[in-house]
């Protein structure tokens, strides 16, 4: 970074801590960007050593784990999650709100929040506010949507959930799947590659073990956590874990088998791989009505559940019949550039505005 970028205002980038996902970007984004970021958000489970960026890490607001509830009987319409009583709450936004104070940011990249979009639009802080997937017509949602400068959709326009206003997608800048190239072309060795991120609840040993004998004659790896197996894997299955790097598994496989987060995605497009979507539940039907929308390009083969052992055969063949060019075709080129000039353009706007009031 120059000198004179060192000295621009900066950018806050809050990430959610539902999955790695939000991180992932976050720090993709900040990497790019030609002016000081800090990275914000409860961060304690994340390795931040790599960070492109200053860190704000803030107080755990989860109640117990995380499933969105926050067990209020009444609340704000405009809100989603706001406990009473919790001080721990009350320490985060107040850290968060004395960061906004302290820094004046030229924006605030939010991804996701309610709670802090509507923070920041009180304390007289821009925001671009991220959009994910699913059926996000609520009114704290809307509200959130409609106080932000810009919303921000990481994925192409083409996968849009059914039933979004046209005024929100209006107001959404579509920069595309997110996700680092593939670093060099590898063949493709016929195998299958099982994936699971952070955000969901891992694998069954027992499932994979019968899904791999019922197709003996590829090679099954597993990335991500799953629960242990009880007898003997078979030869064909390789439980790996958590690993440094997916994509040179990725890379060579003939077909990927994964959820519907925004990583898995992003990385299986950006390799125009076929892939059998598996969504996990998730607020708002995340997974779900992205799986749909790629069902109905032909850029996927979509099941609600894990297969039986039995569907394991068909599934595999009609997954490997996909036309991977579909989804390849989704991906659009350098979408991390182009999510930093839609980032530098929205300051550009506001600063430009805001001259005559500083």
């Amino acid at each position: 970074m120059s000198e004179a970028a060192a000295h621009r205002r900066p950018v806050g980038y809050y990430v959610h801590h539902q999955g790695a996902g939000h991180w992932q970007r976050a720090n993709l984004i900040a990497a790019r960007l030609d002016r000081p970021v800090t990275l914000i958000g409860t961060l304690a489970d994340i390795d931040t050593s790599t960070a492109n960026g200053a860190i704000l890490d803030l107080p755990d607001d989860r109640l117990t784990g995380f499933d969105g509830q926050d067990g209020e009987a009444i609340r704000p319409d405009c809100f989603h999650y706001v406990p009473v009583g919790i001080d721990r709450i009350r320490a985060r936004m107040g850290r968060l709100a004395a960061w906004m104070a302290e820094h004046d940011p030229a924006l605030l990249i939010v991804d996701v929040s309610v709670e802090v979009t509507l923070l920041a639009r009180l304390l007289s802080v821009p925001t671009v506010v991220v959009r994910l997937a699913g059926n996000r017509t609520d009114i704290p949602h809307l509200e959130g949507f409609r106080s932000a400068e810009r919303l921000l959709a990481f994925n192409p326009p083409e996968i849009e959930t059914a039933g979004t206003p046209d005024w929100v997608r209006a107001k959404t800048l579509y920069a595309g799947f997110l996700a680092d190239a593939p670093k060099a072309s590898a063949p493709d060795d016929g195998s299958i590659v099982v994936i699971y991120g952070r955000g969901g609840t891992g694998g069954s040993a027992s499932d994979l073990a019968a899904a791999a004998r019922a197709v003996p004659d590829r090679q099954w790896h597993v990335l991500g956590p799953v629960e242990p197996l009880a007898t003997d894997a078979p030869p064909n299955l390789h439980l790996h874990g958590w690993v440094a790097e997916t994509g040179p598994y990725l890379d060579r496989a003939a077909l990927v088998v994964g959820g519907g987060g925004d990583g898995v995605v992003a990385a299986v497009a950006t390799r125009a791989k076929r892939f059998l979507c598996l969504p996990e539940p998730r607020a708002f039907d995340e997974q779900t009505a992205k799986a749909e929308s790629l069902a109905a390009l032909g850029a996927a083969i979509v099941r609600t559940a894990w297969p039986d052992a039995s569907d394991w055969p068909a599934l595999i063949q009609a997954g490997l019949a996909l036309d991977p060019s579909v989804i390849g075709g989704l991906v659009q080129a350098d979408a991390i550039g182009r999510t930093v000039a839609i980032i530098e353009e929205v300051i550009a706007g506001i600063e430009r505005r805001r001259a005559p009031w500083v």
